[in-house]
């Protein structure tokens, strides 16, 4: 049996192999592992331990053990030192999107009132898509100065895993689905657009994060908390999930109320997900702004799911409208007003922004 090595013959090993780890470890006979561990009780102890200079390619040396030798194969995969390295890069990465991800400073260019149309779930490729209804809405966006286009979620179906045997029961391919897709967020500006379950079921390779990239609208998955900061000071927080947590059989505001309860008290709550429409509206007592709780339906107004569970058309409108009139004071009850038709909600700002 090999004797324990000294923290001195440790260290000429690491100096003798250029400082890396596995040849160190070969010669003084222990696993890599096993050194990383003296070495960090070295470390304790004053050594000071030299930085791998592996490059690769570098040339390993032979492995000789009692009537036989070899050459060690090339490591597969990146150093230890480097590997760490790469997942302190990864996290500083992540901090900075999710400690921006907060709270997302949008600077509203336009003077006077703006309003913001949420789409509820499109599901753009189901036959019982109203795409007509799509088609109407987002060209009202376009022709109305002042008018935002937002998405709340599940812009197509996404059949994926077990659930894509259900292309077979609707008449567009999921290539057609993505076309469709892409047509859709192609047709106007969009403040937010959110990744609905059935869009994240697509995983890391998700096409309509590439597609929103492409037209430089704010993607995010689940839910987009933003602040619209308009030219007089003004600032209107707008926190929009694709389903709140929480749900009552008495409420179907209930997900959204709770945020805006026990959350973060934004002027604006809205979600889809269970294509119903709902709205309550609740006053904070320590800040003094109004609070809009609304849920929206979907443009997928034939569901073959719901009409097979029993699911009641709780729907008003496949979208809302909400006005923002930023010249009222920041405790007006009326700073946000809520519209189930988008027409009547348009005309609106109209008004309010020729007045």
């Amino acid at each position: 049996m090999q004797a324990k090595a000294t923290d001195d013959e440790i260290l000429k090993a690491l100096q003798d192999a250029n400082g890396i780890r596995a040849i160190a470890a070969n010669k003084i006979g222990v696993n890599e592992r096993s050194l990383m561990m003296r070495l960090k009780k070295m470390r304790t102890k004053g050594y000071i331990i030299p930085e791998s200079t592996y490059q690769p390619g570098a040339v390993k040396q032979d492995v000789d053990k009692p009537g036989f030798s070899f050459t060690p194969l090339p490591d597969d995969d990146v150093p230890i030192e480097e590997l760490i390295e790469q997942r302190k890069r990864k996290f500083l990465h992540k901090r900075e999107h999710e400690e921006a991800s907060k709270l997302i400073p949008i600077k509203v260019k336009l003077g006077g009132a703006i309003g913001l149309l949420h789409f509820g779930d499109p599901h753009v490729d189901d036959d019982g898509c109203d795409i007509e209804a799509i088609e109407r809405h987002t060209a009202l966006v376009n022709k109305t100065e002042g008018l935002f286009a937002c998405n709340v979620g599940d812009t197509t179906n996404n059949w994926c895993g077990r659930l894509a045997r259900l292309y077979a029961d609707q008449s567009t391919s999921a290539s057609q689905a993505w076309k469709i897709a892409e047509w859709f967020v192609g047709r106007c500006d969009w403040l937010y657009m959110i990744a609905g379950n059935h869009d994240l079921w697509s995983g890391s390779g998700d096409p309509l994060k590439w597609i929103a990239k492409q037209q430089n609208a704010l993607y995010k998955s689940s839910e987009a908390r933003i602040a619209l900061r308009f030219p007089n000071g003004m600032e209107v927080r707008v926190n929009a999930r694709h389903d709140h947590s929480g749900s009552s059989i008495w409420n179907p505001a209930h997900g959204p109320m709770k945020a805006a309860i026990m959350g973060t008290r934004d002027h604006i709550y809205v979600a889809g997900h269970k294509h119903e429409s709902a709205y309550s509206v609740l006053k904070d007592a320590i800040s003094g702004i109004t609070m809009h709780a609304c849920k929206v339906a979907s443009y997928k107004v034939y569901d073959r799911y719901a009409k097979d569970r029993g699911f009641r058309d709780n729907a008003l409108s496949p979208c809302v409208l909400t006005t923002i009139n930023p010249d009222l004071p920041p405790e007006h009850p009326d700073l946000v007003k809520v519209w189930w038709d988008p027409q009547e909600g348009a005309d609106y700002l109209t008004y309010l922004r020729r007045r």
